[in-house]
């Protein structure tokens, strides 16, 4: 990676005047496509990929996949409310009872 003679740091994280990161190029052309499509043209973009992955995949593994995501969203919601049981069942701040 080339180093700045001068201050010894690295080109990567540094920005010349008029120059841009790959990163911040593709954020400047996110937010133009973000305008350009709307909330409608990313739903529609987004119900497009998820047929061509359903083509890929064929019925039955699409299927599977979808059980797979449900499945991991109903995990995600018992750790959820089995943390808000011990958060409940400690006492408060204060030393005081338990709040139920």
């Amino acid at each position: 990676m080339a180093r700045n003679q001068e201050t010894g740091s690295n080109k990567s994280s540094e920005t010349k005047k008029g120059a841009m990161t790959i990163q911040e190029a593709g954020k400047i052309g996110g937010e133009i496509r973000k305008e350009e499509l709307g909330p409608e043209g990313y739903s529609e973009l987004g119900k497009m990929g998820g047929e061509a992955r359903k083509e890929q995949l064929g019925p039955g593994a699409y299927s599977e996949l979808g059980h797979k995501g449900g499945q991991r969203v109903k995990q995600l919601i018992e750790e959820g409310k089995e943390s808000e049981g011990q958060a409940e069942g400690k006492e408060d701040a204060k030393g005081g009872k338990p709040r139920h």
